[in-house]
């Protein structure tokens, strides 16, 4: 209980701060008691508890592995570093695993069922950030943060790392129009994350990092088309709408193709462009 009234006021927060912004900085105009969002809290205040207690064991893991076969020497040279070279060690290494998990989540059908769950978000806003089913958050945190503990970082460092991808995660799925310029190259903006989340077939499968869009970049899965925003968001697959539904969704039986992965299979052809 007083692990949720810490979420709680958590989120609260996280809302004093964000939903000025979005109405100063609106990328498009939508209300703020928008579809889902009591749903989505329940997301937020609920579901952290689950990837604590996993990240907890995958920490513990990662650190009694190191300690058997990384060299104590290479532990300590890079817990010694400083705090700030670190963080930014962290966010490479993490966003690399955040990269690879996360494109298998879309290229992996059955892994897929779970990640269309946050997919399935067809207005975007801060809070959209926390609805993602279990075993997806749990599976993308692992791929990304086992190597950072099994390396040796500081526990400083990590947790600076922590705040730096907490709220810059709640950026990217914020509805606010930021422009970076070329820095768009490099790091991720609510831009380049909206188009991800994009129910268009030009951006399936596009925008994968969670902090630096350079890595999209290089492997060639980078889409922001000059300062527009994506015309509509979600899936067509048919996502429950409630919190229970969704986490039961990606354990039922597929019964056809949904027009994404249809979308996805034509992708290339000369066909003509559709919403899908």
């Amino acid at each position: 209980m007083e692990y949720l009234l810490f979420n709680l006021k958590a989120v609260l927060i996280s809302a004093l701060i964000f939903i000025p912004v979005e109405q100063l900085l609106a990328a498009r105009r939508q209300k703020i008691l928008r579809k889902g969002i009591g749903n989505d809290a329940i997301y937020a205040i609920v579901n952290s508890i689950f990837t604590k207690v996993f990240m907890i064991l995958v920490a513990a893991a990662a650190l009694a592995a190191a300690s058997m076969i990384v060299p104590h020497g290479v532990l300590r040279m890079v817990s010694g570093q400083a705090i700030w070279l670190q963080v930014v060690e962290i966010i490479i290494v993490g966003d690399l695993g955040v990269y690879i998990a996360h494109r298998a989540f879309h290229e992996i059908p059955a892994l897929w069922k779970f990640h269309a769950i946050h997919h399935g978000i067809e207005e975007l806003d801060w809070l959209a950030t926390f609805r993602s089913h279990p075993v997806d958050v749990i599976a993308t945190k692992a791929v990304s943060l086992a190597p950072v503990y099994f390396l040796g970082f500081s526990g400083e460092a990590i947790g600076v790392y922590f705040l730096i991808y907490h709220w810059h995660s709640l950026l990217l799925h914020a509805n606010v129009r930021i422009n970076v310029g070329p820095l768009k190259w490099l790091i991720a903006t609510p831009q380049f994350h909206h188009w991800h989340h994009a129910n268009q077939r030009e951006a399936y499968d596009k925008n994968f990092a969670s902090q630096l869009s350079i890595i999209d970049a290089v492997f060639g899965t980078f889409q922001v088309q000059g300062t527009a925003l994506p015309e509509k968001y979600g899936v067509d697959d048919a996502i429950p709408s409630s919190y229970l539904g969704q986490h039961g969704y990606p354990f039922l039986p597929k019964t056809k193709a949904a027009p994404y992965d249809l979308g996805k299979a034509t992708a290339g052809t000369d066909m003509p462009a559709s919403d899908a």
